[in-house]
């Protein structure tokens, strides 16, 4: 029988959450994404040695405030490992806008056009490339802008069917809905386990499927932040499902059976839509306890983690000067 990885691969499109070049190698995802964290974990792999070099070694060219030169390295860092995951997987990757800019609409655009430039640059097509943006109320702005100048968008840390309404209006191409991290809060919360069926990352983003599928809406569903095996199990159908390394090996050596939870044809219950204009949206949002700290937390996280990135690439670039 054919591993639950490729009983997958059948019915939903499998995408690899890493910057890690020899995983996305062996295991032959679709599409591939990437975040603060991700590339702070890449900068120190061995076979992206050469790509961290080549960008320390620009930034000691160019001219500028500290800050503004560290900075233009880490985006070009984020691209050249973008540039060289577009070799290895036939689909998307996506590439985050810095988290500082997650309450900026207009900073948020110009720097999505900014990675789409240095793409372009390299030959890279925009067709190959998810711009991705925090699910705040100015990120979902600035996506629908991009969206319109034909720059497709992946919105992250999405904890609610608030934020997925609005990124539906705004025509986003694509949406993150963080399983994981929203069965978290609830086991912090209620102080228990859940099982894949009552799970409430796993409802969440099946309600989100519902809601898009029964008002036929285009935006993608991909399933993110994935704790378990058992999770991913739980979503098989969904749109796409986006998943570590560990837990693509661990589907990869499972020759179980692996049943189809979700269709566009058998969707279950739809949930009650809420409205999208920015004042309906922040009052859903502040009503929703978890969406509310967990979409501030993943901001923060990923913004320390950028700062990490930044003094990792500050020291690299005086040892390369004194070296010099």
């Amino acid at each position: 029988m054919a591993s639950k990885l490729d009983q997958l691969r059948d019915m939903t499109v499998v995408v690899a959450d890493t910057g890690d070049i020899d995983a996305i190698r062996k295991l032959k995802p679709v599409d591939c994404t990437t975040n603060p964290t991700l590339l702070l974990k890449a900068a120190g792999m061995e076979g992206l040695a050469h790509i961290v070099r080549e960008a320390v070694t620009w930034g000691g060219t160019q001219n500028g405030s500290r800050e503004a030169v560290i900075s233009a390295v880490a985006d070009r860092l984020a691209v050249s490992v973008g540039a060289e995951l577009t070799k290895l997987v036939p689909g998307r990757v996506s590439t985050e806008v810095d988290a500082n800019l997650s309450f900026d609409t207009a900073a948020t655009i110009e720097k999505a056009r900014e990675i789409i430039r240095a793409y372009k640059d390299r030959g890279i097509e925009r067709d190959r490339i998810l711009i991705k943006i925090a699910s705040t109320w100015e990120g979902i702005q600035a996506a629908k802008v991009l969206q319109a100048e034909g720059i497709d968008c992946n919105l992250t840390l999405l904890f609610s069917l608030a934020q997925a309404m609005a990124c539906a209006e705004a025509g986003v191409f694509l949406i993150s809905p963080f399983v994981g991290r929203i069965l978290d809060w609830h086991k912090k919360a209620e102080g228990k386990d859940f099982g894949p069926e009552e799970d409430p990352g796993v409802i969440s983003v099946r309600s989100i499927y519902a809601a898009y599928k029964s008002k036929g809406i285009k935006t993608i569903v991909m399933g993110a932040s994935f704790r378990s095996a058992a999770e991913v199990e739980a979503l098989a159908g969904c749109d796409r499902l986006t998943i570590s390394p560990a837990l693509l090996e661990e589907l990869d050596k499972d020759q179980g059976k692996l049943e189809r939870k979700m269709s566009p044809d058998a969707y279950g219950t739809v949930p009650v839509i809420p409205a999208t204009d920015e004042r309906s949206f922040r009052w859903a949002l502040n009503e929703d306890a978890m969406a509310t700290e967990k979409l501030a937390e993943g901001i923060r996280a990923f913004a320390a983690d950028l700062r990490k990135l930044h003094d990792l690439i500050g020291k690299q670039i005086e040892q390369t000067a004194k070296a010099a």
